[in-house]
């Protein structure tokens, strides 16, 4: 069904699927819609996403060389006492990190995340009956990532809400390498290139992403609200469902550019504005506790099946408990024919610890299908831009002492 619906809604838009993904339980989050067809068509792109470096060396070049250019040649003979272009870090981290990281993140997210949705048929966790609705949901996950009007409402944002955003931000009080003090469109030619290239093809592709997340955590709602066959003894203590917990890592490359775009800022504010680097500890603390729940918290979804299961699975398993130590009692505690020869050795022994390991798994059970390892990776992802800016405090060698410290 979901392979009928996807591949007649790409023939109707002239579009060609890749054949891996004409499986019926075979979902990218990425492959699909208008801007991955015109990558294939200009050849920045392959069924399965090859030719990455050629796509971050054009993308990135389009967004950044022309700034370079304009900037270079604008500065000669002029004298400005404003922020020069090789000065702004928070562009250069901006279009030199964050960008290409995000261009990278989409094969990073199809590798890591096209196997999940397979992982729910293979181990069996949506029963037979409740195949359909699985399949509508990947049908519903399909029709929004390859939509054209949702792609064209976010380059409509980008030139709306987008400028408007900027022309609030940025405050001029003397001249820059992009603007004069004649007003924020008092653009210079690097200005122009910066205000209406730059910066859209940046946030375009920062709102797809943000588009990605809500069709596939859309997507897991689906499947949260089917009758999954959860186990509560697995020994992933998460009823099988810590794959998921796993597979968030593959948004660690939209964390990590969120960490630069943010190090960035900050780097221009302490190194040419004064401002220390402890002033913002808070708002650094709340940024990484802020987008580790943003890819985190939508899995609390499957709370109240996991809180099911392992309710289900107490009940069951202490009733097979009771009913198996009160025979391991009758037999071997209160039969006084018992000799201690036949006790040792027996299987009876070795069945009770089972048990109680078993037991033991449903009462450790995790109400979440996540655990700590994955908080902590997803902060080590957001947080690792902004270790650099450490250098603004401590010497590279007093740096390296602490952390030696902290490791060892």
């Amino acid at each position: 069904m979901a392979e009928a619906t996807e591949k007649g809604a790409a023939q109707d838009r002239g579009e060609t699927q890749p054949e891996f993904l004409q499986e019926p339980t075979d979902f990218s989050l990425v492959l699909g819609g208008p801007i991955f067809q015109l990558f294939r068509k200009s050849r920045l792109a392959g069924d399965a996403l090859e030719l990455l470096p050629w796509r971050l060396l054009v993308i990135t070049l389009v967004a950044w060389l022309p700034l370079l250019v304009f900037a270079t040649i604008g500065s000669i003979g002029r004298t400005s006492g404003g922020l020069s272009f090789f000065h702004d870090v928070e562009v250069h981290v901006r279009f030199l990190v964050a960008l290409p990281v995000l261009v990278a993140a989409e094969l990073v997210a199809h590798l890591r995340l096209r196997p999940v949705v397979r992982r729910f048929v293979e181990r069996r966790m949506v029963f037979p009956e409740e195949l359909g609705r699985f399949h509508r949901a990947i049908e519903s996950a399909v029709r929004l990532r390859n939509s054209v009007p949702v792609e064209c409402g976010l380059l409509v944002l980008v030139y709306t809400l987008g400028l408007w955003g900027w022309n609030n931000r940025v405050q001029l009080g003397t001249s820059t390498w992009y603007a004069g003090t004649g007003g924020h469109f008092d653009l210079t030619k690097a200005g122009f290139w910066y205000v209406f290239v730059s910066i859209p093809l940046f946030q375009f592709i920062l709102l797809r992403w943000y588009l990605r997340l809500f069709i596939w955590f859309r997507f897991l709602w689906h499947v949260s609200r089917l009758n999954l066959h959860l186990i509560p003894t697995h020994p992933d203590r998460a009823a099988g469902l810590a794959f998921l917990g796993k597979s968030a890592f593959a948004f660690a490359p939209i964390l990590f550019a969120q960490g630069a775009m943010l190090a960035g800022v900050i780097a221009g504010r302490v190194l040419y504005r004064g401002d220390s680097l402890l002033s913002f500890k808070v708002q650094i603390a709340g940024f990484i506790v802020f987008f580790v729940l943003v890819i985190l918290g939508p899995l609390l979804m499957f709370t109240p099946g996991l809180a099911r299961a392992k309710r289900k699975g107490t009940a069951d398993y202490g009733l097979l408990a009771q009913r198996y130590v009160d025979r391991f009692e009758q037999k071997w505690v209160l039969d006084d024919d018992v000799y201690t020869e036949e006790l040792l050795g027996t299987g009876d022994i070795q069945s009770l610890a089972d048990l109680g390991n078993s037991f033991a798994l449903v009462r450790d059970m995790r109400p979440v299908p996540f655990g700590v390892e994955d908080i902590s990776r997803l902060a080590a992802a957001t947080a690792a831009p902004l270790l650099p800016l450490l250098l603004t405090i401590f010497s590279p060698e007093e740096l390296i002492t602490r952390v030696i410290k902290i490791v060892f």
